[in-house]
């Protein structure tokens, strides 16, 4: 059974715009990082302590990213 094309557009544009937050995700990266890298370089003797917390926020940062992508799937493939 064909689908309605209206309706494929629809789809399309709506997993297109949920994937709008992968650009937000990629410049939090790199604002997490490059705020890193600024504490390292001001305080390197709390390197290890404060690479722990980079990594944290780079891994919540991703989750962010994860979810959009998930999101996109699910309007293109589950409805």
């Amino acid at each position: 059974m064909a689908e309605n094309p209206l309706y494929v557009g629809l789809k399309l544009l709506g997993a297109g715009t949920a994937t709008v937050s992968l650009i937000g995700s990629g410049a939090g990266i790199g604002i997490v990082f490059a705020g890193l890298m600024l504490a390292v370089s001001r305080n390197p003797s709390m390197t290890k302590q404060v690479f722990v917390y980079a990594i944290l926020g780079f891994a919540l940062t991703e989750a962010i990213a994860l979810f959009g992508l998930m999101m996109s799937f699910l309007i293109l493939f589950a409805f």
